[in-house]
């Protein structure tokens, strides 16, 4: 989607989106011509849903398409066994600053941590750890850009939008799936 479509909360694009169920919960997976623009977590499908509709008020939304299927099973598997990794294309809408948070992201190993000072630095942002734990917050593709990884200083869990017991798990699985390979 391009940056103007996104502005204009998604018109004239199409999203295809669907709904799976993992061991964490209900899982939606959308996806514009151009990549992955959601990955929801959450215990309500129909929030996860109204959460798209949301995102994308004037896009045309399609569900339901068999083939699509695929993409949310990639990512249920990924969230069950991490070490397989995720590989999807990406259409990331944000702000420069977000974008180079989740740039940083997506460079943290499967099993590994890194505390929002950690990213701050690595972006050349010292002195924004609260703005990066906001793009954190506003990461709109859980798991594919894994904010799960991302910890306080003192290495404690912090909040996380999808739930603190959703990222628990994660790493919890992550960890263990290092530790097997």
């Amino acid at each position: 989607m391009t940056p103007t479509a996104r502005r204009a909360s998604g018109v004239a694009t199409e999203i295809r989106f669907a709904v799976g169920q993992s061991s964490l919960g209900a899982i939606l997976v959308a996806q514009s011509t151009r990549g992955v623009c959601a990955v929801l977590l959450g215990d309500d499908p129909d929030l996860l849903l109204r959460d798209l509709q949301d995102r994308f008020p004037r896009a045309h939304l399609i569900g339901g398409d068999g083939d699509f299927e695929q993409t949310v099973a990639s990512v249920v598997t990924f969230i069950e066994a991490p070490r397989i990794g995720l590989s999807l294309p990406l259409d990331l809408q944000g702000t420069a600053f977000q974008l180079r948070v989740w740039q940083a992201l997506r460079g943290i190993p499967a099993g590994q941590t890194a505390s929002y000072s950690d990213i701050a630095l690595r972006i050349g942002a010292p002195s924004s750890v609260r703005a990066v734990a906001s793009a954190c917050a506003a990461n709109p593709v859980a798991v594919a850009v894994p904010c799960h990884r991302v910890l306080r200083i003192d290495g404690g869990i912090s909040g996380y939008r999808w739930g603190v017991e959703r990222k628990r798990a994660l790493l919890l699985r992550e960890s263990a799936a290092v530790m097997t390979a």
